[in-house]
């Protein structure tokens, strides 16, 4: 069936309340503002984290609250494998996240995840969740609306708006992601589009089991189960479905529609 449940392991995402058992896959992209406008968000200094202007200093944050990084000691080590370490006075600060010199974030609605990092150079736009040891990459550029689960990668150069990322999703080079859902462990290939608006006006629609399916979606770009993958410079139309373990070989563009689990597409 064509259904969340279908093509998503969701057991472990923080954030299962946006997908329902016998919805549309592409559904969570109707509720994601509303869920998103109504979440918790955490209230860091502002006279450290200036809305809008890059910032001057790297910066920890760490329950919630932020802190200058001038007296830490930092390991860079590999983000979504638990390798951030933050040491403070020669203590370390379990958990803490950090925000690069130079990165921006605009408005306050903004949740950093534990053992976050997010790169010089990169921009944030309100609003965003970042989930537990994700990576937020030098250039990246969320443009609002992005909710992510743990140990994603939001990469160089990447833009992404109005999208959710499952546990372990990856866009980590040149992507555009709009109004899209990676699975579990999804990975884009450098260079991937996942183009979200159709030049004639009108919803997205597809033909599936032959009966044309409208989304209810002017913009609509892609979902790709779980560990599927494009290659690099792949392109979606859109209404793209991967299904399970699916694969856009490099240099292809995929049909809209759903693509079964392990499908080729050539």
């Amino acid at each position: 069936m064509l259904t969340s449940h279908a093509i998503f392991d969701l057991s472990s995402f923080p954030h299962t309340n946006l997908f329902a058992e016998t919805d549309y896959p592409w559904s969570p992209l109707d509720l994601l503002k509303d869920y998103m406008d109504n979440y918790n968000y955490p209230i860091y200094d502002n006279l450290l984290i200036e809305d809008g202007i890059p910032l001057k200093e790297h910066i920890v944050i760490h329950q919630d609250g932020a802190i200058s990084a001038r007296d830490c000691e930092i390991n860079f080590g590999n983000t979504t494998q638990h390798g951030l370490q933050v040491q403070r006075n020669g203590q370390e600060i379990k958990g803490a996240a950090v925000i690069m010199a130079g990165a921006v974030i605009t408005g306050n609605r903004v949740s950093i995840g534990r053992g976050v990092l997010v790169e010089c150079g990169a921009m944030i736009k309100s609003p965003a969740v970042i989930g537990d040891c994700s990576e937020v990459r030098q250039g990246a550029y969320l443009r609002g609306y992005v909710l992510t689960g743990e140990r994603c990668i939001l990469g160089h150069t990447t833009e992404i708006k109005h999208s959710i990322f499952l546990n372990d999703a990856k866009a980590g080079h040149f992507a555009y992601l709009g109004d899209s859902i990676l699975g579990n462990n999804a990975n884009l290939g450098a260079g991937t589009k996942f183009a979200n608006l159709k030049f004639l006006p009108g919803n997205v629609s597809f033909m599936h089991e032959g009966r044309k399916i409208d989304t209810g979606r002017r913009k609509f770009g892609a979902v790709l189960g779980d560990n599927a993958q494009t290659g690099c410079n792949s392109v979606t139309n859109p209404g793209t479905i991967l299904g399970k373990g699916a694969m856009l070989l490099p240099n292809t563009t995929a049909r809209a529609g759903y693509h079964p689990a392990k499908s080729i597409l050539r």
